[in-house]
């Protein structure tokens, strides 16, 4: 239980931030004392949460997932040509800037999710492949050579004794990507995605600081929530793969 500690604290602190932020309104008033309306309305905050969550995780399943394939097919016998290619489209999603994804993307998906999660996949891959590539090729080839002389097949291999041995440093990759995506899903905004950046976008057209401290504060937190999630997952995983398991 200590190991989820943290999370659960952040998440208990976003949550009565989400539901309690009408409670905050006299301090937002000292920030902006001649505006009528400081306490942001035109969605709920538990909404916006939501749906903000919603575009990063599908984002970030996306993205998982391909960079993980490519890094393991990569790291094959099959693929090592490829090597450079794989690194090199991921390093192009992470170099372009989102907002220019997201100006390409409009025209093609309409305003909206679509064209958001365009970019926050393309945004996220380069730490999931370049973990996945140092995790699957850190591995001690003595170690892959025991499994398969113990008659392991090489899917065997991959998914018992590799993935297992690398999952840490693969995990590392996705905290950063959803990390960084959090941050990044605020953009969405400004095509009509509904996120916590809504509140942000909504306070610099009016100039209205205390719009803009919300969402910064909400995606703060869960930014902060997030990431020790996956320290905590981390740590389940380490010990996982150190403890010995019985051989079935």
């Amino acid at each position: 239980m200590r190991t989820w500690r943290t999370p659960i604290l952040w998440l208990a602190v976003l949550l009565a931030l989400v539901l309690g932020m009408e409670a905050l309104e006299p301090l937002f008033r000292l920030i902006q004392p001649d505006t009528q309306g400081v306490i942001y309305r035109r969605e709920s905050f538990l909404f916006l949460l939501g749906n903000h969550v919603l575009l990063v995780l599908v984002s970030a399943t996306i993205g998982t997932l391909a960079a993980v394939a490519g890094g393991i097919f990569a790291t094959r016998p099959l693929g090592r040509d490829f090597l450079p290619l794989v690194s090199q489209i991921a390093s192009i999603g992470q170099t372009f800037p989102p907002v220019a994804v997201l100006a390409l993307a409009v025209p093609v998906l309409g305003f909206g999710e679509g064209p958001t999660l365009v970019a926050l996949v393309l945004y996220g891959l380069l730490p999931v492949l370049r973990n996945t590539l140092a995790g699957l090729d850190g591995l001690d080839p003595a170690v892959t050579e025991a499994a398969r002389g113990m008659g392991m097949s090489a899917r065997q291999v991959l998914f018992q004794v590799e993935i297992p041995l690398a999952g840490r440093v693969i995990l590392a990759g996705i905290r950063t990507s959803v990390t960084i995506n959090i941050a990044t899903a605020a953009i969405g905004s400004t095509i009509g995605a509904r996120t916590l950046g809504d509140p942000v976008i909504a306070g610099l057209v009016n100039g209205n600081t205390a719009y803009v401290l919300q969402g910064a504060l909400l995606i703060g937190l869960l930014a902060l929530m997030t990431d020790s999630l996956f320290e905590a997952l981390e740590n389940v995983w380490a010990r996982r793969v150190a403890s010995p398991q019985p051989v079935a």
